[in-house]
């Protein structure tokens, strides 16, 4: 017994030794974007590492002079909003694909497929007329909704190739118990698909969460912006840059995301790992 666990803390301490620079590689910006918002202003670029003091009120002053809260606020909205309007199209849309077959079905995929290679740069100037017609031009909802057209296109791509390895016959079984076409997809097929669906929320999500172009390009006062353009304004156009500020921003911005990513790792690992093995 004693043998097999050293040589378990043996593979557990070899594991460790391998990962440690990768593990460096992640924590480093993390690492420097809390040392320097914790620096005080006179020490920001002075090449010390560690502050003479530590300045956890730079957070609170970061907060107030920068409207963070507001900003914050907004991406919330954007992202969450955006993440359902796309999982919400995309799941009937998936199921479609995976289940029915229809003209053009093959054509269709081909441009869910092509539609991933467009960068939002290339289309931003359209899209900003497009808003403009509607007269929605410095409006959360029309980020909202581009936000949500671009993640539909991945998401139906994502969850059609995963809800196709789902075996037909648990619906068919549920339909000879007497189910509906309807009760057997919201209670024996979505179940079995919540790995998947859970993937594809944390891509657009994210996606969402960290977009720059389009929020830049559509929103134009403080009140609207979103933690990326918020971010961006303590640096653009600025004579002097507080970069304490700076950092305590990009760290407060950074950290939901890794915490939403942490929360739903064994939702993506599992999802990954059943759509690899079916």
């Amino acid at each position: 017994m004693n043998r097999v666990l050293s040589r378990k803390g043996r593979r557990t301490l070899i594991c460790w030794l391998l990962l440690s620079p990768l593990v460096i590689l992640v924590l480093f910006p993390f690492a420097v974007m809390l040392v320097t918002a914790l620096k005080p202003a006179s020490e920001v670029l002075r090449p010390t590492w560690w502050p003479s003091t530590l300045r956890w009120e730079n957070f609170v002053t970061m907060w107030n002079a920068t409207n963070f809260g507001r900003a914050l606020w907004n991406s919330v909205f954007v992202s969450v909003l955006s993440t359902i309007i796309a999982i919400i199209v995309s799941v009937p849309a998936a199921y479609a694909m995976s289940r029915f077959n229809f003209r053009a079905k093959g054509f269709f995929q081909q441009f869910l497929l092509i539609s991933q290679m467009l960068s939002p740069i290339v289309l931003v100037i359209g899209l900003f007329r497009l808003v403009v017609w509607l007269g929605l031009i410095d409006s959360l909802n029309s980020v909202v909704f581009v936000y949500a057209a671009f993640a539909i296109a991945f998401s139906v791509w994502m969850l059609q190739s995963y809800f196709a390895t789902i075996p037909k016959d648990l619906e068919e079984a549920a339909w000879i118990e007497g189910a509906s076409a309807w009760k057997a997809l919201v209670w024996v097929f979505l179940p079995l698909a919540v790995p998947a669906m859970t993937v594809t929320a944390i891509f657009a999500f994210i996606n969402a969460w960290n977009e720059f172009v389009i929020a830049l390009t559509m929103l134009r006062t403080q009140e609207s912006y979103t933690l990326p353009i918020q971010v961006f304004s303590l640096v653009a156009g600025r004579y002097t840059v507080e970069w304490h500020h700076v950092m305590a921003a990009a760290l407060v911005a950074t950290l939901p995301v890794a915490i939403v990513f942490a929360w739903l790792q064994r939702f993506m690992v599992r999802g990954l790992a059943l759509g690899s093995v079916k």
